[in-house]
């Protein structure tokens, strides 16, 4: 979503590089550009206004210190401001009660039902046992939605009704989630179309009914503007405790998320990236700076792979890279891995430096289905030798090709590809010693920091292209770039 507003950040950041110092017309220009950028992000012209001020006090007549030069201040301090713009710190919301009561609300189309099934999810995984709650009384399929959504991620739900009085459903399933021992209640209200005064009361009841521990609205990140004053209308009228982002997966402009903290006061707490279930996070102002300057967000990679792998299919999978004996079924079995981890051009985002290297570039993720569609077409013994396709194997990968559906063109890039990648996967393990030393001990561990260095030379790791393919995954190449 941010990729518009991370490129004009960029330009206007690129004024800077190189000076020795930062004198008034530089900082003016570049406070400029910055201003420019916000305010094409759709962020609020308010909020705009306060975010430059802060940065001309910090940066008018600094001189270079000793460890920055004049680019990495004015990054160090955009970075700073976009922090504090998106609140700070990460909130999570208050859980304690019996049941703990979480109170969703939001205009109709943000994504509000789909949201209580993704939150129901993630609460799930961290030990609790979350009901949802059926409120939405006005949608028609708004129940049944809630229903399937319950479904999908294995929770209790109660929808005793499709019509009515939500308030008595909202009051009643507080008794109804001790009794099945929920120990979370996730009500779902009506969306809005605009602020209505009957709407408005609805919202009002059924919060003094269930008296929630938190009362979370959802915006969606697409609408820019509007979403920034209906907030605020429900924050004047109702109340809330934080807000839920949704659609940050989109193309549009991001600038209610750069807003909606500062015009309400209120904290972002969760993030929706995806469509699926699992595509649901924290959010953490920090981490989504970075990625905003392109700083990657490691951490949320980190956090990400180990929610989605078990400890032994990374043991399986480190253990298949530096055996030197990497297979295409052990490529297979981690490209599936990755594609767990939610969209590839999201995943790559996360890694430094990818954010302005994809910029230009629309990764398909349905060109890893046609790489898996290659191996697929091949017998397990070719998966697991493929030297038997390469001299000598054109009637293989004749036939390998007719089975995929791809091109014999296709195929041979593939086995190219693959075959530079193992080769650089034998150096790694050879560099790190696996066979001959402890690769905890001071010798091991400076093998593989150079193992590293040569891993991220040959451009066989994501970020870093080379032959590998983008990002080097074998058999992905760029696509061709956007019209403008």
């Amino acid at each position: 979503m941010f990729d518009a507003l991370a490129q004009r950040l960029d330009d206007a950041l690129s004024r800077v590089r190189g000076r020795g110092r930062l004198d008034d017309e530089t900082v003016d220009a570049t406070l400029s550009e910055i201003r420019l950028a916000l305010l094409e992000a759709d962020v609020n012209f308010k909020v705009v206004r306060g975010f430059v001020s802060r940065l001309r006090e910090v940066l008018v007549g600094e001189e270079v210190s000793k460890a920055l030069n004049p680019s990495q201040q004015v990054v160090k301090a955009v970075h700073a401001e976009l922090v504090r713009a998106l609140g700070g710190e990460s909130v999570t919301p208050d859980l304690s009660g019996n049941p703990a009561v979480i109170m969703l609300a939001g205009l109709q189309g943000s994504g509000k039902t789909t949201a209580a099934g993704k939150l129901a999810k993630q609460l799930k995984k961290k030990g609790r046992t979350p009901m949802l709650v059926a409120c939405d009384l006005q949608r028609p399929a708004a129940v049944q939605q809630l229903r399937i959504n319950a479904e999908k991620v294995g929770v209790h739900v109660y929808a005793p009704v499709e019509s009515g009085d939500p308030v008595a459903v909202a009051r009643d399933s507080l008794a109804k989630a001790r009794d099945t021992g929920c120990d979370v209640v996730i009500v779902d209200t009506a969306g809005r179309l605009h602020i209505d005064t009957e709407l408005m009361g609805q919202a009002r009841d059924i919060r003094a009914a269930v008296d929630p521990t938190a009362t979370l609205f959802v915006i969606d990140a697409m609408i820019g503007q509007e979403a920034v004053n209906v907030s605020k209308a429900f924050l004047d009228d109702v109340g809330f405790d934080g807000v839920i982002l949704t659609k940050l997966d989109g193309d549009a402009r991001g600038g209610a998320a750069l807003s909606v903290r500062e015009v309400t006061d209120r904290p972002i707490v969760y993030a929706s990236v995806g469509e699926k279930m699992e595509d649901f996070e924290a959010f953490h102002p920090d981490r989504m700076a970075d990625r905003i300057l392109g700083m990657g967000d490691m951490m949320t990679l980190i956090e990400k792979a180990e929610d989605t792998f078990t400890e032994q299919e990374t043991k399986d999978a480190e253990q298949a890279l530096l055996s030197g004996d990497f297979t295409l079924e052990d490529f297979l079995k981690q490209m599936q891995m990755v594609k767990r981890m939610g969209p590839l051009k999201g995943v790559l985002g996360m890694l430094p430096g990818m954010g302005q290297a994809l910029k230009d570039v629309d990764v398909d993720d349905k060109q890893l289905a046609h790489v898996e569609a290659i191996i697929y077409s091949m017998t397990l013994e070719e998966r697991r030798d493929p030297r038997l396709l390469t001299k000598g194997g054109a009637r293989r990968r004749r036939r390998i090709a007719a089975g995929s559906g791809r091109s014999v063109q296709e195929v041979n890039r593939l086995l190219k590809q693959f075959d530079q990648a193992k080769s650089v996967m034998k150096s790694v393990s050879k560099m790190a010693g696996m066979d001959s030393m402890n690769p905890q001990g001071r010798k091991g561990k400076r093998a593989q920091a150079k193992a590293a260095q040569q891993l991220m030379r040959s451009g066989q790791v994501p970020g870093q292209g080379g032959q590998g393919g983008l990002g080097g995954f074998p058999g992905l190449q760029q696509a061709p770039k956007r019209k403008k």
